[in-house]
């Protein structure tokens, strides 16, 4: 019921909101459009040297990973049946790491996202949709168009806050009008792109974003602040809850952003429910313009797995990266050169620190 409730007066929030108070003129007719398909691609690659920790081989002799590495190939295909209806099926390449499996150590083709979505201009504000099927989860998708360096790692709120970037479920999304932002709900499974579902359990998203100074002409018009939850659980009766706060902002010189995340987890009922909290914050200055020329990354985060304990772990990454200039066009090519370091603090999270030289490539349109 409280989710319930909380999801009810979120939408009707969004629907009230002051730039939204005047009635809007009737939605004019559209001509219809003929059915479309268009297909894109992108693609990850990388070499990775790895100095911290050293691998034995089967003579017992020390040495330093490294390889070649293809960590993402996506075939992108979107279309539209009718003016209201529309698709997209994306297959994601993966290694299959199963001991038993035939395939082992094989690359293999599996699906990221497919689902419909519908229009739902007609009726609520431009922009406003819902969906269904194996589509990307809300949290996350929301924060691409900023953090634009996937390609070196996945965000923070994946990497040790444990969300799921693709789920398959029911989303609504509507847009507050005026660009002051938008707000999603969403139903999954909550098991995540890669598993079947595992019981009655669903998984309740929501995430509210707000542009403040979207009116405004000066440099605060890139600000973007963003609430999220995510209320689920592992069974009946034991928790598995996110809470996010982002900070996001956009200048012609550079991309900002921080995160704080709060959650708690609770395997089984007859486990004790365990409290995590971190934060991240990054910081991408572009030395001509965004997505042409020069540019650095600045990441770092730091995550406690159990807030009752000293323990943390903390990531460095520095990066400096090039994109290609592609006047006229939507693809994107970028080489990035980064330094990533992970070093633990006391009990649980002991562990061998990481340290990693990588080149990274991005092939995307």
């Amino acid at each position: 019921m409280r989710a319930l409730l909380l999801t009810t007066t979120l939408m009707a929030v969004v629907c009230t909101a002051p730039a939204a108070a005047q009635t809007a003129p009737p939605a004019q007719s559209k001509p219809a459009e003929p059915p479309a398909i268009r297909v894109g691609t992108t693609i990850f690659y990388d070499y990775t040297y790895q100095f911290e920790p050293k691998s034995t081989d089967v003579d017992g002799n020390q040495f330093s990973p490294n390889g070649f590495n293809l960590t993402r190939g996506y075939l992108n295909i979107t279309g539209a049946v009718s003016r209201h209806i529309s698709f997209r099926i994306t297959p994601d390449v993966t290694r299959e790491s199963g001991s038993s499996s035939s395939l082992n150590g094989t690359i293999v083709f599996r699906l990221k996202f497919a689902y419909a979505q519908f229009a739902l201009d007609d009726w609520l504000p431009e922009g406003s949709h819902g969906r269904l099927g194996m589509q990307p989860t809300l949290f996350l998708e929301s924060q691409e168009s900023v953090y634009r360096y996937r390609f070196q790692g996945t965000q923070f709120a994946e990497r040790d806050g444990g969300l799921n970037s693709s789920d398959l479920g029911a989303a609504f999304r509507t847009t507050i009008p005026g660009g002051y932002g938008d707000a999603g709900v969403a139903l999954f499974n909550g098991e995540g792109y890669t598993k079947a579902e595992a019981n009655d359990q669903k998984a309740l998203e929501i995430r509210a974003t707000v542009r403040p100074f979207a009116a405004s002409a000066g440099a605060a018009h890139g600000l973007r602040v963003t609430v999220f939850r995510l209320q689920d659980h592992y069974v009946r009766g034991a928790d598995r809850l996110r809470t996010y706060f982002s900070a996001m902002f956009e200048h012609s010189h550079f991309n900002a952003g921080f995160d704080y995340m709060s959650g708690a987890d609770q395997p089984n009922a007859s486990v004790p429910r365990v409290e995590s909290d971190g934060y991240s914050f990054f910081f991408t200055p572009f030395f001509q313009e965004k997505g042409s020329g020069p540019e650095a990354l600045l990441r770092f985060d730091s995550f406690k797995p159990d807030t009752t304990l000293d323990g943390r772990r903390h990531r460095l990454i520095v990066g400096a990266a090039y994109w290609f200039p592609h006047p006229g066009s939507n693809a994107n090519a970028a080489l990035l050169l980064d330094y990533e370091q992970v070093t633990f603090d006391s009990a649980p999270v002991r562990e061998t620190p990481q340290k990693r030289l990588t080149l990274h490539g991005l092939i995307q349109f």
